[in-house]
This record gives C-alpha cells, structure tokens and sequence, in this order.
C-alpha cells in the first residue's frame, strides 16, 4: 500500500501465522464523498477508481480477497461452498477458512468487523455484525463455521477482535432494534441501552457492548478491540451515519504461509 495509507492493527495475541488489519479511508483516489480508499463497488463510488483502490490493496496482501455479497444477514462462505459454487462474489456476511494465504475480508462504514482466530493459527473468520447480523446470530454461525472445519477447536482456544465500527455515543437505535436483542440478558440491555432524553422509544445502542456479551456466551474469553468510533473520526473512517453517501473500509485476514 502507498505511504499515505495507514493500517490499523488487531490488538490481540496470536499465532505468528495470523496477519490481520483494518484499512482507514487514507490512501486512494477516489474523489469526494468516497475519498480516497474506498473499497466498496456498491457505495456509488466511480467503479474505475474502487478496482484501483483495490489494485492499491492487493499489494499489501498475499492474494485477491474473497470479497462477499453482505446483506446484513447470516450465513458463513466456508471453502466447501466456495468449491461448489464456483467464482464469487458469494451472498454472505461472513467467511472463514483454514486454507493458507486465502485472504478473508470484509466492508463496513459503521457496521462492526469481527476478526477471529484459533490460537494454533490453523482456522480463522471474518465477519460483517451490524445490528441486524449481530441479533440474528452472524457471530455464532462464524464460530460454528470454524468449528466445523477444525472439529477440535474449542470456544475457549479463538481469539476475537472487535474492528472500528459506530460507538456507544453516536449510534441512535429504536424500539426494533432493542427488540431485536430481547433474548439477551437484561443486565447487558439496560447497559448496552441508554434511553434518550426526550425522544421516547430512541436510544444510543452499544455494539461492542452487545458483541462482547455474546462472544462472551460462545465461550471465547480472548476478546479485542472497541476501541474505535468510526462516526466521531472522520480522518481516519467513511461512516454512514455520519455522511450518508460515502465509501467502505475493509478488514482482512490471512494465515501466511
């Protein structure tokens, strides 16, 4: 990637084999609303200047991501079912792999990015939890993914990484989206819920707080990051919220070979 690009690193312990890190929007060339590193093809950017900013990219990384069709829902692109599909983009939210220098990755402007790891470094998962995914159980069924190709990984043997996504201070929510996180504990909803004065039925929603919760009910106790608002920087990050027509961030990991 060019000089002025800027990646941000995972904050966690892993295997050596694991690389990860999280794009900023600094280093590309798009124009504004999208600039400069926009990577998403579907944010209404100059299609001409993401496959460059993607052109950008590779260089930092050992081969072409396996870029996914999100829509904010659940389902998991393993590599059995990129074998019987065939070429992607694949319909999916998140992605794992065991396969060495596959690189995993996904886009967000607010919606948080989920990176995981086994400890041993033979298994990982990338995972796009915005409100909807995150409720409706996109990180249990990355952690099951991974399960599923390496049978003897435990919960308590992956390690997890909570990217740059909307903080606790920014994220207005309504009653559905509450709603939507019922089944957790109400301990977690009265904290990770903080009524707005004045405008009833709204309030600041905490992700990570949310996140945290449930990869804390799978089991995983090494657990990252939250350390980002992507509304309150707009140096560093594109934000929906904030800017309503902007670009994308990309998280992506690898096991090196």
């Amino acid at each position: 990637m060019t000089s002025a690009s800027k990646k941000i690193q995972p904050g966690w312990v892993t295997a050596p084999s694991i690389q990860a890190f999280c794009t900023t929007r600094l280093g590309g060339v798009s124009q504004e609303p999208f600039n400069s590193l926009n990577l998403g093809l579907n944010a209404g950017d100059d299609p001409s200047s993401v496959l460059q900013n993607r052109s950008i990219l590779r260089t930092a990384i050992p081969s072409e991501p396996l870029w996914l069709r999100q829509i904010h829902g659940i389902n998991v692109s393993t590599p059995a079912l990129r074998h019987s599909m065939g070429a992607g983009p694949f319909e999916a939210d998140a992605s794992v792999t065991n396969i060495p220098n596959e690189v995993l990755v996904v886009l967000t402007a607010d919606c948080m990015p989920v990176l995981f790891a086994s400890n041993n470094g033979d298994v990982i998962g990338a995972a796009h939890a915005g409100w909807r995914g995150l409720s409706g159980g996109v990180l249990e069924q990355t952690v099951k993914a991974m399960r599923e190709i390496s049978p003897k990984l435990a919960p308590q043997d992956i390690s997890a990484w909570m990217g740059p996504a909307i903080g606790p201070t920014h994220f207005e929510v309504g009653e559905d989206v509450l709603q939507a996180f019922s089944e957790q504990p109400q301990s977690i909803l009265s904290r990770a819920f903080t009524p707005i004065s004045g405008q009833p039925g709204k309030y600041l929603a905490d992700l990570y707080l949310l996140a945290r919760d449930r990869l804390d009910s799978l089991g995983i106790a090494q657990i990252g990051g939250g350390d980002y608002c992507t509304f309150s920087d707009p140096d560093q990050f594109f934000s929906y919220r904030r800017d309503k027509q902007t670009g994308r961030f990309a998280s992506l990991i690898w096991i090196s070979a």
